[in-house]
């Protein structure tokens, strides 16, 4: 193990993401009952230019008028582009007028660790201004194909601050790659395997590297639970922890797909009994069903057994 170490600094259950339009009000109250782990609400993508500003006025009013915390959400707000003319009214409005109820902010297209840096610095001086005792984090979307050419970069840098967390959106990414595809998240048939493989593998070392959540992106069809859930297998095969839901309906098939299964995890625990049984007996590694298990089969078993904890400790 190399002596240069970057621990997981902010731990959070974080199975399911569900997206709630800051646009429709309407849908708060059936989101916080989800189900979900985290809920962002969403400023960018889903609201309409025209939308922006009510879209902001609502989010604010949902942040302090509703139970998140007692419904055991993490609560988050995906703000407007840097790019934008609406980003900055954004971090301020919502640090000044909510900021003591808000977990994170999900930060979109990031390209580069300075577009962290500068939603950092605002949190900073905003948190100080209103004497916040709750330190706000910071998740970041890699979606472009600049941000994955700097993911271990903006990784890096950003883990010795407030990001926690980095998604892969996967209907941006496709876009600035100019792939050919139109669906979301979906197999292309004309691709012979996974064509996100690569890109969301990559993403997933920079966070494990650097101490961060990986959590998958969107999955477009809402009438294809089958292939949602082929999605996020492949993406927790991988290590990310979660995966985003775009309708309610995702929500307990991310869940399931993110919960360690009951023989997974009594399994897990019969590989660290086995192996501490072996050390009492002055061995290194022992024998399970027929196979060798070490220390490395330890490391494995130990990532099941507090994965479960953490979600039984949230239920």
């Amino acid at each position: 193990m190399s002596h240069t170490l970057y621990e997981t600094s902010i731990l959070r259950v974080q199975r399911c993401e569900l997206a709630v339009p800051g646009s429709n009000p309407d849908m708060f109250e059936k989101a916080i009952k989800s189900g979900a782990d985290f809920i962002f609400l969403d400023l960018e993508d889903a609201v309409a230019p025209d939308d922006k500003i009510q879209a902001r006025k609502n989010v604010i009013e949902a942040i302090n008028d509703l139970d998140w915390k007692g419904h055991g959400i993490t609560l988050s707000v995906r703000i407007n582009g840097l790019d934008t003319q609406f980003m900055v009214r954004d971090v301020v409005d919502l640090v000044e007028q909510a900021g003591h109820k808000l977990d994170t902010v999900l930060v979109p297209k990031v390209g580069v660790y300075s577009d962290i840096y500068m939603v950092e610095a605002m949190l900073n001086q905003l948190e100080m201004q209103q004497g916040l005792k709750n330190k706000i984090g910071i998740e970041a979307l890699i979606e472009t194909a600049l941000g994955m050419a700097n993911v271990e970069n903006i990784a890096h840098n950003g883990a010795l601050g407030r990001l926690e967390s980095l998604h892969f959106g996967v209907a941006d990414y496709a876009a600035s790659n100019r792939a050919r595809t139109t669906n979301i998240g979906g197999l292309n048939p004309d691709y012979p395997g996974d064509q996100w493989h690569a890109a969301l593998s990559r993403m997933i070392v920079a966070c494990r590297a650097y101490g961060l959540r990986p959590i998958d992106g969107p999955f477009g069809d809402i009438k294809d639970p089958d292939g949602y859930k082929l999605a996020a297998k492949r993406a927790a095969a991988l290590g990310c922890e979660g995966k985003w839901a775009i309708h309610p309906s995702q929500v307990d098939l991310a869940n399931d797909v993110f919960t360690p299964p009951a023989k997974e995890l009594e399994k897990a625990k019969r590989i660290l009994t086995a192996l501490k049984e072996a050390a009492a007996a002055g061995r290194g590694a022992a024998a399970l069903d027929g196979r060798l298990i070490d220390a490395a089969s330890a490391r494995m078993a130990n990532n099941v057994v507090k994965a479960a904890e953490a979600i039984a400790a949230k239920l």
